[in-house]
């Protein structure tokens, strides 16, 4: 009987996981919410299959119920921090803050959400890493998915260079740029002079995107400039430091 119990819940769940699977293919929305319910139908599972186990092991099901009920209290004055964390995802989810695939900026960390729990929060960085939030900790989220983002390449060239010469190639490889780089939506534009360095005057191009590709959209600008300006002879200049060499006075 305890095998059928389990066998019988482990299909159910499974069952319900298929359509939630299939309803999460509607959109964005549709899979955080799938998975908040996923999560929720877990538990549900869980609890449901330990009480019907030890109910089948024989253990009265009034006493069985008090035991919960008590049991239930006690947890309740320990488990501020687990409601808050229910809660605060509830209100993440219906309050449409962010879902599942778009990146969001917490605290200086910046990640794209792949999963949104009834506990946590889990998101992927640049580099793979995982990090997980209890939601009741996620504050001051900045959610970057519903707007372009900027992808600039400042690049530099020595004093000597010929700077009118140089911003009107620049400004002649723009259209090149952008068909090389299908990303940008908007640009790419040339700013003008960004700033003067102690060993070059530095040069902005300025393009957006669509914030999940900024950093690529970002290198990839950083190699077209690089590949135009050998094209045409334009030094990028190293760190240049000038030494004065003061000769003594041979009379002395």
């Amino acid at each position: 009987e305890t095998l059928a119990i389990i066998v019988f819940l482990w299909l159910l769940g499974k069952a319900i996981g298929l359509l939630l699977k299939l309803f999460s293919l509607e959109g964005k929305k549709s899979k955080t919410i799938a998975n908040i319910v996923a999560s929720t139908i877990k538990y549900g599972l869980l609890l449901i299959g330990a009480f019907l186990v030890l109910s089948a092991w024989g253990v009265e099901t009034p006493t069985l119920l008090a035991s919960l009920g008590i049991l239930g209290l006690a947890i309740s004055f320990g488990a501020q921090n687990l409601i808050e964390d229910i809660l605060a995802g509830l209100f993440i989810i219906f309050e449409d803050q962010f879902e599942i695939n778009d990146i969001i900026q917490i605290d200086g960390f910046r990640g794209k959400v792949t999963e949104i729990g009834l506990r946590t929060t889990k998101f992927e960085d640049v580099n793979g890493d995982i990090k997980i939030i209890n939601n009741s900790d996620i504050r001051g989220a900045i959610n970057t998915t519903n707007k372009l983002s900027p992808a600039i390449c400042d690049v530099s060239v020595s004093y000597g260079a010929n700077l009118k010469e140089v911003e009107d190639i620049i400004k002649a490889n723009l259209e090149r740029i952008k068909k090389n780089i299908p990303h940008i939506k908007e640009g790419p534009f040339y700013f003008g002079v960004e700033s003067l360095a102690e060993s070059a005057v530095v040069l902005r191009v300025y393009s957006k995107c669509d914030e999940e590709n900024k950093y690529s959209v970002r290198r990839q600008l950083n190699r077209e400039m690089k590949l135009i300006f050998d094209e045409n002879n334009i030094e990028i200049p190293f760190n240049q430091i000038v030494v004065h060499q003061v000769k003594e006075d041979s009379t002395t």
